[in-house]
């Protein structure tokens, strides 16, 4: 198993740097004055290993990507996940689950095609959009689950 590599988060209250793991991003708080840390502004990289403390324990709202590098529409998807992780930081938790490398989770939820888009609260399914798909339609579906 390769070892995680930390996530170097600046303080905005004291300017101090952090060093995050990936699972505890959206929780931490800054070493020196305790104020919390904003979560990262890019996806989480989720796999079987990580799922249960990246996704299942997150205290945010998790929209997970679920994708393959030889598939095209999730290429496509891409651009639009990175913007979303930005504009819904600290409100939403982005993820990235490559499902060629992490079959046992894309079976856990019965994916059968990609690219597909879940919407987890404590780890469960609460939408799910299948396919390409334009930003708005993922920030409506998105809105209306949350």
């Amino acid at each position: 198993m390769s070892a995680v590599t930390p996530e170097i988060i600046r303080c905005a209250a004291c300017g101090a740097n952090n060093r995050v793991r990936p699972e505890q991003a959206g929780q931490a708080v800054c070493g020196r004055c305790k104020s919390p840390l904003a979560a990262p502004a890019r996806p989480a990289l989720v796999t079987d290993g990580n799922f249960h403390s990246v996704v299942e324990q997150s205290p945010l709202p998790v929209l997970l990507d679920l994708w393959a590098d030889w598939c095209g529409p999730c290429r496509m998807v891409a651009p639009v996940i990175e913007q979303l992780a930005a504009e819904l930081a600290g409100r939403v938790r982005v993820g990235k689950l490559n499902v060629d490398q992490n079959p046992a989770t894309a079976a856990r939820f019965g994916v059968q095609s990609i690219p597909t888009l879940l919407i987890l609260k404590g780890g469960r399914e609460a939408g799910r959009i299948v396919g390409a798909q334009p930003k708005g339609e993922i920030l409506r579906q998105l809105q209306a689950v949350l």
